[in-house]
């Protein structure tokens, strides 16, 4: 069975660990023991965070004689992005009438204030 992208994303960015590397990811490449440094956790117990990064397309791993450097890979982040995006517009939308009710029940509270 084969899981979409957008849901493989998702779920590698639901850890706060994940997304800490991920964050130190953008601003350049790291080695694993990089990457653990900030982390009160064993190297293998990152290198299982980074196999699931490394599943979701959000990073890569290569290799330079004995470095192996991680990189971020932007593009399923593009994907949940614009997903999002989508529900933005839902969001600002409903805000708006939020907004616009409110306006109205103190115009409301204002006319009964003034009729007491």
């Amino acid at each position: 069975m084969a899981v979409d992208q957008l849901s493989t994303t998702f779920a590698a960015l639901a850890d706060p660990t994940r997304r800490a590397i991920l964050a130190r990811l953008a601003t350049g490449e790291a080695t694993v023991t990089e990457l653990a440094e900030p982390f009160a956790m064993s190297l293998p117990a990152v290198s299982k965070h980074l196999k699931v990064l490394e599943h979701a397309g959000l990073i890569t791993r290569g290799r330079t004689a004995q470095w192996r450097p991680c990189r971020l890979e932007a593009a399923p982040l593009r994907g949940a992005t614009e997903w999002l995006a989508e529900y933005r517009q839902f969001w600002e939308d409903s805000f708006d009438r939020l907004d616009e009710h409110l306006r109205e029940l103190r115009k409301r509270q204002e006319q009964q204030d003034d009729d007491d």
